[in-house]
């Protein structure tokens, strides 16, 4: 039996109570729990670091208006959106509007924009470009915190595997596209969901997706794989507590604006519909190829509804019930595969999605080569630098670097598909010891009664005792 902290150490029991929680029946003996998350705080810091450094050139020159931020790799959204929607003019996100666009995102996340410029503008600068700067450093230290937050989640989801969270927190991605954007605020409450789920808490699950869809709309897609898992389970009251909630916490974030300002509140939705094929889709390097698609919301959403048919059939008729996370990865990665755009950015959405789906060093190793190569060829090719501007030669390079990254996410999918069909191969799963560490009220679940008529009686939803399940 593990050693409790005694009376007189008070520094190792405030790291128990404080940074891990109580020693749970997994832990190992004579290893606090708080000693993985520590080293997840301190990579994840050192991987903000690394950011913060990378995009130091831009950062001394202001983030000037042209090919610098392309050329020297060191690109943001942050500071352009400062000066360019009304924030250096003080006005308030949505509600007023002047001489610039209105704001392209959702309102969790224009609020977080909101009140990070109110914070900006106390220092009184009359230099738009150095309040610009200010902003984008201050934002650096609210997104460190969602890491952070993000980081803590994942190492409680999978109590029996802690170290799981390196594969967030060591990503060379979260380095160069942490502070890109504002993703990072709806994927740490995205993971958090996921931890309230593992912990059977739906209507907290379905709080927590509701706000990260008022951050961002993907968080949303988890209802999809929730809803299969419970139909094979036979729990769809627990989805529908899920469902109404995040309904719920929607409507609280997005009606005031709603009411107020519904122009303004719905350029979000209405850029997006505009889009047409962008940066890093298939569509996009199409275009570039001379094969415009033409319809690109329809063939986008059309290849999306059958690929989430395809998820869903495998969640309900696989030999053993898959993972939650196995199936909200490749809902996801479904969705970054076939969408309209493909932003820097969306990389984060995976990140701990891939930690609790497949968590093998191989494989992410071979993912985030890919990501890493995209990465480098999206700004090449917005500062030209590949191809001149004036020679009409195809950027073959671009074109190949989205292929790149296209491959190595259809690989991730292919090993987590892998592991569906046979469980063996899954690591979470430990041999068929462990079913659904983030399953929550699933894990270990039969499943329902039409389903199991369907698979034979014989099938429950874990693995039969002797296929490596305890009786």
């Amino acid at each position: 039996m593990s050693r409790s902290p005694s009376r007189e150490d008070p520094l190792a029991r405030l790291a128990t109570t404080w940074l891990g929680g109580p020693i749970g029946r997994h832990a190992r003996i004579g290893v606090s729990r708080w000693t993985p998350l520590a080293v997840a705080f301190l990579v994840t810091t050192a991987l903000f670091v690394i950011g913060i450094v990378e995009k130091a050139p831009c950062h001394g020159q202001g983030w000037p208006r042209d090919n610098y931020a392309f050329s020297h790799l060191c690109y943001t959204d942050v500071p352009y959106l400062y000066r360019e929607r009304g924030f250096a003019q003080g006005g308030i996100a949505y509600l007023d509007r002047g001489d610039y666009p209105p704001l392209e995102y959702p309102v969790l996340t224009g609020a977080v924009m909101q009140v990070t410029a109110w914070v900006t503008q106390t220092f009184e600068s009359a230099d738009a470009v150095a309040a610009s700067v200010l902003f984008n450093d201050l934002t650096v230290v609210v997104l460190f915190g969602f890491a952070l937050l993000t980081a803590w989640a994942l190492s409680r989801i999978t109590p029996h595997r802690p170290y799981d969270a390196m594969f967030f927190a060591a990503a060379p991605t979260l380095a160069l596209a942490g502070t890109i954007n504002w993703d990072l605020v709806a994927v740490a409450l995205t993971t958090c969901a996921l931890l309230t789920w593992s912990k059977s808490r739906p209507f907290a699950t379905g709080v927590l997706l509701g706000l990260g869809a008022a951050a961002k709309f993907y968080p949303l897609f988890l209802l999809g794989p929730l809803l299969v898992l419970a139909l094979r389970s036979g729990k769809l009251r627990l989805w529908g507590v899920t469902l109404l909630s995040a309904v719920a916490a929607w409507m609280v974030v997005n009606l005031p604006l709603l009411l107020l300002a519904q122009d303004s509140w719905a350029a979000f939705w209405s850029f997006n519909a505009d889009r047409a094929g962008d940066f890093g889709s298939i569509w996009y390097v199409l275009g570039l190829a001379g094969h415009p698609v033409s319809m690109v919301n329809a063939a986008s959403l059309g290849l999306f509804a059958l690929a989430c048919v395809g998820i869903a059939w495998l969640g309900l008729f696989a030999p053993r019930r898959p993972r939650l996370a196995q199936l909200v990865f490749l809902t996801v990665a479904a969705f970054v595969l076939v969408n309209k755009v493909y932003s820097p950015q969306y990389v984060l959405w995976l990140l701990p999605l891939v930690a609790l789906a497949r968590p093998r060093w191989r494989d992410w190793s071979v993912w985030q080569a890919g990501e890493l190569i995209y990465w480098v060829a999206i700004w090449l090719h917005l500062a030209g630098a590949l191809v001149p501007a004036a020679d009409g030669t195809p950027d073959r390079f671009y074109w190949l670097a989205v292929g790149v990254r296209i491959a190595a996410t259809v690989y991730l999918c292919v090993m987590v598909i892998r592991d569906i069909l046979a469980p063996a191969t899954d690591v979470v799963r430990e041999g068929g010891l462990i079913d659904d560490p983030a399953g929550g009220p699933f894990d270990h679940a039969a499943d329902a009664g039409r389903l199991r008529r369907w698979f034979g009686a014989e099938r429950p939803g874990r693995a039969p005792v002797g296929e490596g399940a305890t009786p």
